[in-house]
């Protein structure tokens, strides 16, 4: 393999490229792929994490085999954002600079159509575009597939994510069978491997990273805390990371803006990327974040795939995402370049298990961490700002003509004296916020040990007019909570289902949240109405008033239609265990309406479940 990019094959021009940009070790990927692409007549797939130097791995072979005379599209590169298209475009030019003729040019939505039809009439050699608007070109007859060589499919795995699977059908399908296609995932789902042997001829694999693996110079923490903590909990993390450059995580848009919003209202350089904002606006917080001009950017895993910064020092999962392969490319967004990262997830205790399988699929080891105490922060802070004091660079010309005022006016001072003063003046904020800070942490241990009584008095039992002769189950439940509080973050605890109620307990914190949206939700359908229950759940198994099995349970793991079900998957039967609803069922309506019942329903039933 080789280490050099003078050893690759690359021609003398597009070497200066390279080398004016002070590129000299090849990384892993462009060492075993730049050969690959050269030399050989197969397909390719290239497992590497994002940041690993995958545009040069495809994008310096393609530039070196480009047929200059020929003003015909030869390659089509596909990504899934625009951002990462108009990087891609900007590195390819770069690397092309000293090849003379050579045309690249970028295509995506929300940009003016005109402008990128008349750049493909002119003729172009090589088109960075996202799915949709290629193919919206390709229907138009801009772009002409017929001498297409070679094609590209970078961050495949995210491009199907993001549902971009139709689109792509239509372009691969168009493209000359004699093509050779390169695609680049960090991980290999079905969904991938399905385009493989679909649209691919013969190929062979290049594994730069194992399958579905984090990277290896990421180290992975996580902290345990309340729900209600969260914020507390994440300032603190910030806090004691004075040099923190990274991105926090969120499920949906609003919970990205919320938390801006409230990170700047408490004095953090920080901004929101997602898919509400317009995309000058976009851009300008892109600019300022890779400026690093801001410190902390909070995304959406949508909005953040067209970030490409090399070196964040923090990833940080302010809530964990559902998908595991989705925290595979988190967490690889920190540690690139040879640099090293390190990716956080703030926890409550009901998510450990998300922990543990997420270390499973991703072969990653995770290290509990206590969340800092006050006087921990306000330490690093001191020392933080004793170190910018010692490192800052003094401009004589500049304050001299001050000078002398400024030593006549505090003359009176001794050194400590004026040293004390000094730092004062920015560590006091931290000391006076942090005076008499609680402890954050959660003692987990105490928990797996059964303090059930403890943690039964944060939740509160709810009653839904919607039971199992209405085809409920924990999981539509769940999914129905997600989608009435637009929230996939609110703790749910024990739930028992009886024939035409179902009872659930629900976090103290988000109570309120809760049945304010069922509210909402009976102006619609007046036959489904939440209640605070007069009882609590037993902590004991009970016998359940409708059919089968248990209900209820220690662990809530057994029970509902059916008998017990298994511990793994506990929250895909009636009587489930209350971990977070993370999911939305597995029904087309999450109202109570299922498919899977094995009796014929009456009419009085078929007439409830229309109101439904």
């Amino acid at each position: 393999m080789i280490e050099k990019y003078s050893e690759s094959g690359l021609n003398k021009d597009i070497l200066k490229s390279i080398d004016e940009l002070g590129f000299v070790d090849s990384t892993p990927v462009q060492a075993a792929a730049i050969p690959f692409i050269l030399n050989k007549k197969n397909d390719l797939i290239a497992l590497a994490h994002t940041g690993t130097g995958k545009t040069a791995a495809f994008g310096l072979p393609i530039l070196q085999q480009v047929d200059i005379d020929n003003k015909h599209t030869q390659a089509i590169i596909l990504s899934p954002t625009r951002e990462l298209c108009m990087q891609i475009c900007d590195d390819l030019r770069k690397y092309s600079k000293h090849l003379k003729g050579v045309t690249i040019t970028s295509v995506y939505g929300g940009a003016n159509i005109d402008t990128q039809l008349r750049a493909l009439k002119k003729g172009v050699h090589i088109v960075v575009g996202t799915p949709g608007r290629t193919l919206d070109l390709i229907k138009r007859k801009a772009l002409k597939l017929e001498t297409i060589k070679w094609v590209v499919l970078d961050e495949a795995d995210e491009m199907l994510n993001m549902g971009f699977q139709e689109d792509l059908d239509a372009i691969l399908e168009n493209t000359p069978h004699e093509k050779r296609t390169f695609l680049f995932s960090a991980t290999m789902p079905k969904s991938v491997l399905r385009i493989a042997e679909r649209y691919m001829n013969t190929w062979e694999k290049i594994a730069v990273d194992s399958e579905n693996t984090g990277a290896s110079n990421v180290k992975h923490h996580y902290y345990v805390t309340k729900a209600s903590n969260r914020f507390e909990a994440l300032k603190r993390i910030v806090d004691v990371q004075p040099d923190i450059y990274g991105i926090i995580f969120t499920r949906t848009r609003r919970e990205a803006k919320e938390l801006a919003d409230s990170l700047m209202q408490n004095g953090y350089n920080a901004d929101a990327l997602h898919g509400d904002i317009p995309q000058a606006q976009r851009t300008v917080v892109m600019n300022r974040f890779k400026k690093r001009q801001l410190q902390l950017l909070v995304a959406t895993d949508v909005a953040a795939r067209g970030v490409d910064v090399t070196d964040l020092t923090h990833v940080i999962n302010y809530n964990l995402p559902d998908d595991r392969e989705v925290y595979v490319h988190r967490s690889g967004r920190t540690g690139r370049a040879g640099k090293f990262g390190v990716s956080i997830a703030i926890v409550h205790s009901r998510e450990l298990n998300k922990i543990r399988d997420i270390e499973r699929f991703a072969k990653v080891d995770f290290q509990r961490q206590q969340i800092p105490t006050g006087s921990e922060i306000c330490e690093r802070q001191l020392f933080n700002l004793v170190n910018k004091i010692e490192e800052t660079q003094v401009s004589e010309k500049q304050i001299e003509k001050f000078l002398p005022a400024i030593y006549d006016k505090l003359s009176h001072l001794s050194r400590e004296e004026l040293i004390q003063k000094m730092v004062s003046v920015e560590f006091n904020r931290f000391l006076e916020y942090y005076r008499n800070a609680q402890d954050l942490n959660v003692d987990v241990k105490s928990d797996r040990k059964g303090n059930d009584k403890k943690v039964r008095e944060n939740f509160t039992t709810l009653s839904l007019s919607v039971g199992k002769d209405e085809g409920m189950d924990a999981r539509n439940l769940i999914g129905m909570i997600n989608e009435l509080t637009d929230s996939s973050d609110i703790p749910i605890g024990r739930i028992v289902l009886d024939e035409h109620e179902t009872l659930f307990e629900v976090d103290n914190d988000h109570k309120k949240k809760v049945l304010d949206a069922f509210t909402e939700l009976a102006e619609e359908y007046p036959d489904v109405v939440v209640k605070e229950y007069g009882g609590v759940l037993a902590s004991e198994p009970q016998r359940s008033r409708g059919r089968g099995g248990r209900s209820g349970s220690r662990n809530a793991g057994r029970g509902g239609q059916g008998g017990r079900s298994n511990s793994r998957n506990r929250s895909n039967r009636s009587g489930g265990d209350g971990r977070k609803g993370n999911r939305s069922g597995g029904t087309r309506d999450n109202y109570g309406n299922s498919s899977n019942k094995k009796r014929k329903p009456t009419s009085k039933e078929r007439k409830q479940r229309k109101r439904y």
